[in-house]
């Protein structure tokens, strides 16, 4: 099975020069804890979470009304193509340390995959949880 069977598409996203106070109403609304950040051509720069508008904007005492989403991304993304083997995604996710997975085709934007799209199809949800254990275990190693 590939990635363009289970991924989410359209996806939700954030242009870099949003603030913060957007994108965490942006992640409110739509019930979601991460927005791949993009440029106007459609092109990945970047990623953000709850966790890092929590941890890189409020504990660190900045302002979300007048900080950039650029200043809190983060700018190293690992990315898969929709012709990708759930298995293969699955592996990498593990091995990377990553519970979602932003689709790119062209250099673009095409969808986005969590451990629980992949664990939500029979064929690969031996693959997800093999790729959870190892990122539980990976954040069990950092305490």
């Amino acid at each position: 099975m590939k990635l363009r069977e289970v991924m989410t598409n359209p996806v939700i996203r954030i242009h870099p020069d949003e603030t913060a106070s957007v994108a965490a109403r942006t992640l409110a609304h739509y019930n979601i804890g991460i927005l791949p950040v993009c440029g106007s051509n459609g092109r990945i720069c970047g990623l953000v979470t709850d966790r890092d508008l929590v941890t890189r904007c409020l504990a660190a005492g900045r302002q979300p009304a007048s900080t950039m989403v650029r200043e809190l991304m983060t700018s190293q993304v690992i990315s898969a193509r929709p012709d990708m083997d759930v298995s293969q995604a699955a592996e990498l996710m593990g091995r990377e340390q990553i519970r979602r997975l932003p689709v790119v085709e062209n250099g673009k934007l095409c969808g986005m995959v969590s451990l629980g799209d992949l664990a939500r199809k029979e064929e690969s949800s031996a693959d997800a949880g093999e790729a959870l254990t190892e990122i539980s275990s990976g954040l069990s190693r950092r305490k």
